[in-house]
């Protein structure tokens, strides 16, 4: 796969990245362990493509994690070329390690794959390389949508797809609420407080997708609501995930066990038949690299809002 260089992010992102970085290096043997809602998603997009008439040569998988879109798309594409992109070195050994295990057990060799460390806004390809991108719950980590998506639509190549999800601003609300409450019951200043991550709107992400010049975006939006016995076990599923606060904006010292013990008494008033709420608002979009969707569907991919929940209970 052709490479090309791109310029070095500001010092600042780089920072940040970094912590994303040790964050799912960190996580990574344990990841799926807990990502049951992120392998929910990622195949959920899969099933879309049943209503495109794709056929990849080249397919880029943005934050590849431990790789379970990677071997689905690999199975789903076999004459295709996959690669497997994340941040996180520990993730993409973990990948290497599913894709093995999987052409052992399935005796089905998966020998068209890549593996390459990189960052979904720095991408290391040349300009036209991918016929299809995949990204399930990464986008939320990219400080600069706008430049995300232009870098998405330069390596692909023209009539390529985008498919992805990422999460939307009701995500871990109450979790978020809660937390302000414990600030808000102590005085403490909002500012530099940021406790959980912030969340673009789908809206904004639509918009950005179009300033990029990437063609028919569509989006649509799904709640999950995960439920845990108490705060703690949602807080240890988060760091399992690597899923912890890294923005620029959180707290840049130790959370006071005082200010910890009001969150959680916060939160105890969203409990609801003995379980507490955790609510994923998911984002799904798609849009096509310009020349174009015609050749590809026998008519434009559509995708209705949902307008139910899936209610998941979390078992040990």
């Amino acid at each position: 796969m052709p490479l090309t260089m791109t310029a070095p992010p500001s010092p600042l992102l780089q920072l940040e990245k970094q912590r994303v970085r040790a964050a799912f290096d960190a996580a990574a043997e344990r990841y799926d362990d807990v990502a049951i809602l992120q392998r929910e998603i990622g195949e959920r997009i899969i099933e879309r493509l049943e209503l495109v008439k794709l056929k990849p040569a080249s397919i880029l998988d943005i934050g590849a994690g431990t790789g379970v879109g990677t071997v689905t798309l690999s199975a789903r594409y076999p004459q295709a070329r996959v690669i497997a992109l994340d941040l996180a070195p520990n993730m993409l050994k973990q990948a290497r390690r599913r894709g093995s295990w999987f052409s052992r057990c399935k005796g089905q060799l998966l020998q068209r794959r890549g593996f390459i460390c990189g960052d979904a806004e720095q991408l290391p390809f040349a300009d036209h390389s991918f016929d299809l991108i995949y990204s399930n719950a990464t986008l939320q980590w990219c400080a600069d949508l706008d430049h995300t998506f232009s870098e998405l639509n330069r390596v692909l190549r023209p009539g390529g797809l985008l498919m992805f999800s990422t999460f939307g601003p009701d995500t871990l609300k109450e979790l978020r609420a809660s937390w302000q409450a414990a600030d808000a019951s102590l005085n403490v200043s909002l500012e530099h407080t940021a406790h959980v991550h912030d969340f673009i709107d789908m809206h904004d992400i639509g918009d950005a997708m179009l300033r990029a010049g990437l063609a028919d975006p569509v989006m649509d939006v799904e709640n999950f609501t995960l439920t845990y016995p108490d705060v703690y076990q949602l807080m240890r599923e988060l760091k399992t995930l690597g899923a912890n606060n890294v923005t620029s904006g959180r707290r840049p010292t130790l959370t006071g066990k005082h200010r910890i013990r009001n969150m959680v008494t916060a939160y105890e008033h969203f409990r609801t038949d003995g379980h507490l709420p955790a609510t994923y608002e998911v984002v799904y979009g798609h849009a096509w690299a310009p020349d174009h969707v015609a050749r590809h569907t026998d008519r434009p991919l559509e995708v209705s809002i949902p307008i139910t929940q899936l209610h998941a209970t979390r078992r040990r």
